[in-house]
């Protein structure tokens, strides 16, 4: 039975974790690939679609979200749907982000030759440079961590959180590339404290240009 102290150790040395494995990210993420890759978003004419199982299938719909948040449409489509029928979701002139670890997942692969034949543009994001995911994209997104925050160095805890904060980086990035505005956030994001906050610091401004 381990102490509440040993528990507390424990939770401390996930979070130191992930912080030094977050700290390598600008050391190991190509700064061309990720420009690419934003560019891609950014000049994308249709969707963008993410694509992931397990772990990465949260990864994936937290991306998608994010997009959406800055005006960049997306949606996640489960690998098990898209090969019953929702493959017909995705249309050429689409940019599809498949997510997975090693690169190998049978039902990601799967998926690819649809995209290919729809001429979809094809973002790989992978540790493995070498796998037949990134063989078959059109760009790969290295991104690797050096520890998992298990005791087996094999639960997704570190890689997807860096696989999150590698895309947090890119919507942050493409919000100045593409001079999305505070008022256009105001619009499709209404409700909650952050609609609460835009609200107020809108009207803030518009009585600011008044008294001018």
């Amino acid at each position: 039975m381990k102490t509440d102290k040993e528990l507390w150790r424990k939770a401390k040395y996930v979070w130191s974790t992930g912080s030094r494995e977050l700290s390598r990210l600008g050391e190991i993420i190509d700064r061309g690939r990720f420009t690419a890759c934003l560019r891609a978003i950014a000049e994308c004419r249709g969707r963008i679609v993410t694509f992931g199982c397990g772990t990465s299938a949260a990864a994936a719909r937290k991306i998608a979200h994010s997009l959406s948040c800055i005006e960049r449409p997306a949606f996640f489509v489960s690998p098990a749907d898209a090969v019953h029928g929702a493959l017909g979701s995705v249309q050429t002139g689409d940019v599809a982000i498949l997510i997975s670890k090693g690169g190998a997942t049978a039902e990601i692969l799967a998926v690819v030759p649809a995209l290919k034949s729809k001429e979809v543009f094809v973002i790989a994001v992978t540790e493995n440079d070498s796998s037949p995911l990134a063989a078959a994209a059109d760009l790969v997104l290295q991104v690797k961590v050096e520890r998992e925050a298990d005791a087996f160095n094999m639960l997704a805890t570190t890689s997807t959180m860096a696989v999150v904060a590698v895309f947090d980086a890119i919507c942050i990035a493409l919000i100045e590339y593409t001079g999305f505005t505070r008022e256009q956030f105001a619009v499709i994001h209404p409700g909650g404290a952050v609609g609460r906050r835009l609200a107020t610091g809108l009207a803030g401004t518009e009585e600011a240009d008044e008294s001018d």
